[in-house]
């Protein structure tokens, strides 16, 4: 498995994801997302895997206001904008080569694991 993890420190989450992975000895790279976020190609793949870039925005993210503006503006221009200020995304951003989650979510996580198995 190819696993990269996106996320903060400050993320409860992440920090559970990847002590998921530490516990089963599945390596990782950890990557912050305060300090280099998902670059657009990576983004799209993953909001394609994930069912779009809804599913990727966190409701309940600190910055009410960007979510507000994320929510109204025009589609075209909502992809950027999140780009550019990935803190409203749901962490975290979990990849496995083409696969793909965002939140905790370890459930998928195993099934991975088994198929990595057969």
């Amino acid at each position: 498995m190819n696993i990269q993890i996106f996320g903060t420190k400050k993320s409860a989450d992440t920090r559970k994801a990847e002590r998921w992975f530490k516990e089963r000895r599945i390596r990782f790279q950890a990557v912050d997302l305060a300090e280099k976020g998902l670059s657009k190609g990576e983004f799209q793949k993953v909001a394609q895997t994930v069912g779009g870039l809804d599913a990727m925005i966190d409701p309940d993210c600190r910055d009410k206001d960007l979510l507000a503006l994320i929510k109204y503006i025009a589609a075209e221009d909502r992809l950027q904008k999140v780009l550019e200020n990935q803190a409203v995304l749901k962490q975290p951003v979990v990849r496995n080569g083409s696969k793909a989650t965002v939140g905790y979510q370890p459930e998928v996580w195993k099934s991975w694991e088994q198929e990595e198995k057969q």
